[in-house]
C-alpha cells in the first residue's frame, strides 16, 4: 500500500459521511434517487487460511491400559486437551493466572498453540524465579574510549539504582550498591583506568532477511564510567537530568545474559529451551514447570498449576503426547492426540506426579505423603524460600513436620495417631484454631481443598502414627 493509499484510507470515512448525507437527501433536479436496497448482497468468500491437520485421523489405540484409555476417550484432539485441562487449570479467570496478564497467554487455544517454539520464562517476575535454560545470548555493551583495548562484552544484568548522585572520586568511587547505572559484564573490559568519561553503547546482534548476522548499535549513553571487580562491573553516574534517559533506556528491553544474577551465562551452556518444544515433553519448559524439574535439573519458581489441583497422570499422557507428536506446519488444535503411537502410552503411570497409584503403594511419608505434599503444597513450600519457613520438599521435611507448630506452639504440625491434634491436618481442612487461611490456597479461590482421596491418604496415615517408610 503506497502512502498515497494510507491518506486515503484515513480520509475515506469522512468522504463517506458525506456521501451518505448526499443520498439521504430529498430528491432535487438532477440529485441522484435515494438509495434502495435490494435485500441482495453480492457473493463473498473470506480468505481464511487453511487449518493445519496432523495428515489425516490418528491410529486408534489398542492396548487395555485404563490411564491411556481414559485419556484417549476425554482428550482425543488439542482442542480437547486446551478446553479441559489447560484452560482449566492454567487460565481459569479472566484476568488472572496465564490469561491476559501473565506470560504465557494461554486462555485460547491460539495462544496455547503459539507457545509452541515461543521463548520461556521472559516475564518471572523476580530474577530467582528465571531458569538457567531460559536465560538469552545478552546485548553487549563497549564504552568508545581510547582508554578501553577491549571490544564489546556481553551484558549479564543491568540495573539503576536511585538516589542523589555522590561526588565520586579515585579515592572515593562507587560500590556495589551506589547510585548509578550498573552493568555486570561476561567478561572483563581491558584498560588500566578506573574511571573513564565516555559514550556507553549498547549493541544486539540479529540476523537479517538475507540470514546475515549483523550487530546494531541501538542505544548510547555518555556519561563517567567507573571500573569496578577488575572490569566486570561497571557504574555510570546519573545526573538527575539523565533519569529519564535512563528509564527510557531500561524500558528498550535490553537482553541479560545472567538474568537471575547466579553467574551462569545459560545460552553458553545450552540453546535456550522453548515453553512448549515440539516432539519434546521433556525439553518443555511448560512441563518442567508442571513437575517442577526438567530430568535432574530443579525448575525454579511456584510449581504449576497454582490455581487448581495438579494434573492427573490421564491429563498428563495427554498434554506429553500432544506435545510429542506436534510437528509445526501440521499439526493443528484440532489435530487427533496420537495415543496409539505415542511412546508415553508405554507407561502413562510414570507420568502420574504423585507417583505409584495409592493402592499399590505403602501408606508411608516416603512412598506416598511425601510425594503428595511435596505436588500439592511444594510451589509455596518449596526448600529454597518456604513459604511461612515450612518447607515440604528437600531433606528433613519429615523430621521438620514432627516438630512444633508456627501457628499453634501448643500443637505438632503432625501428632502421629492423632489427627485433631495435628496443626498440618487443621490446615488442611480448616478446622478450629488455626492461625490464617486453611491450606492450599489458590489466586482464585482462596482455599483450594485437596482431592477428598489425598486427604484420607493423610488421614490414614496419621491415625497410623505417621510412618517414616
Amino acid at each position: 500500500m503506497t502512502k498515497h493509499d494510507h491518506r486515503l484510507y484515513r480520509t475515506a470515512p469522512h468522504a463517506l459521511v458525506g456521501l451518505i448525507v448526499a443520498l439521504a437527501a430529498p430528491g432535487c433536479g438532477d440529485s441522484p434517487a435515494p438509495y434502495a436496497p435490494s435485500g441482495q448482497l453480492p457473493a463473498w468468500q473470506a480468505a481464511r487460511p487453511d487449518q493445519p491437520t496432523a495428515g489425516g485421523e490418528v491410529d486408534a489405540y489398542r492396548g487395555t491400559n485404563a490411564l491411556v484409555l481414559d485419556a484417549e476417550a476425554r482428550f482425543p484432539t488439542g482442542l480437547d486437551l486446551h478446553k479441559q485441562v489447560i484452560q482449566r487449570t492454567c487460565s481459569p479467570n479472566e484476568g488472572v493466572c496465564h490469561n491476559t496478564k501473565e506470560y504465557p497467554d494461554l486462555h485460547t487455544a491460539a495462544n496455547f498453540m503459539a507457545a509452541f517454539e515461543a521463548p520461556c520464562n521472559v516475564q518471572s517476575g523476580t530474577p530467582e524465579g528465571i531458569f538457567d535454560l531460559c536465560e538469552r545470548p545478552g546485548d553487549r555493551f563497549s564504552i568508545v574510549s581510547d582508554a578501553v583495548a577491549s571490544g564489546p562484552r556481553e551484558i549479564g544484568r543491568i540495573s539503576f539504582v536511585p538516589g542523589e548522585k555522590p561526588s565520586y572520586s579515585k579515592d572515593n568511587p562507587p560500590t556495589a550498591d551506589s547510585p548509578g547505572l550498573h552493568l555486570i559484564l561476561a567478561e572483563p573490559i581491558i584498560t588500566d583506568r578506573v574511571e573513564i568519561w565516555s559514550g556507553g553503547r549498547f549493541i544486539r546482534t540479529f540476523i537479517d532477511n538475507a540470514g546475515l548476522v549483523k550487530d546494531l548499535a541501538f542505544a548510547t549513553f555518555s556519561t563517567r564510567w567507573w571500573v569496578l571487580d577488575g572490569g566486570r562491573h561497571l557504574v555510570g553516574e546519573v545526573a538527575n537530568y539523565q533519569r529519564d534517559e535512563v528509564t527510557r533506556l531500561l524500558d528498550v528491553g535490553i537482553i541479560e545474559g545472567d538474568a537471575n544474577g547466579n553467574g551462569i551465562y545459560g545460552a553458553r551452556n545450552a540453546d535456550p529451551i522453548a515453553m512448549l518444544a515440539p516432539g519434546d515433553p521433556e525439553g518443555s519448559y511448560l512441563i518442567g514447570r508442571v513437575r517442577g524439574s526438567l530430568g535432574d535439573v530443579a525448575v525454579p519458581g511456584t510449581r504449576m498449576p497454582l490455581a487448581n489441583q495438579p494434573l492427573s497422570a490421564s491429563e498428563m499422557l495427554a498434554l506429553y503426547c500432544f506435545i510429542e507428536g506436534f510437528q509445526p506446519g501440521r499439526t493443528g488444535i484440532q489435530s487427533g492426540i496420537d495415543y496409539a503411537n505415542c511412546s508415553y502410552s508405554a507407561n502413562p503411570e510414570a507420568l502420574d506426579l504423585l507417583g505409584t497409584p495409592p493402592e499399590e503403594a505403602p501408606l508411608t511419608w516416603q512412598a506416598r505423603i511425601g510425594p503428595l505434599l511435596d505436588v500439592n503444597c511444594g510451589g509455596c513450600h518449596d526448600s529454597a524460600t518456604p513459604s511461612a519457613g515450612l518447607a515440604m520438599t528437600g531433606e528433613g521435611v519429615y523430621e521438620g513436620l514432627l516438630g512444633e507448630a508456627g501457628g499453634r506452639p501448643d500443637l505438632a504440625l503432625i501428632e502421629p495417631g492423632d489427627p485433631e491434634a495435628s496443626y498440618l491436618w487443621l490446615k488442611l481442612t480448616n478446622g478450629d484454631g488455626i492461625d490464617g487461611s486453611p491450606m492450599p490456597t489458590s489466586p482464585v479461590s482462596g482455599w483450594r481443598p485437596m482431592r477428598q482421596e489425598y486427604l484420607d491418604l493423610i488421614e490414614d496415615w496419621i491415625l497410623a502414627g505417621a510412618p517414616l517408610e
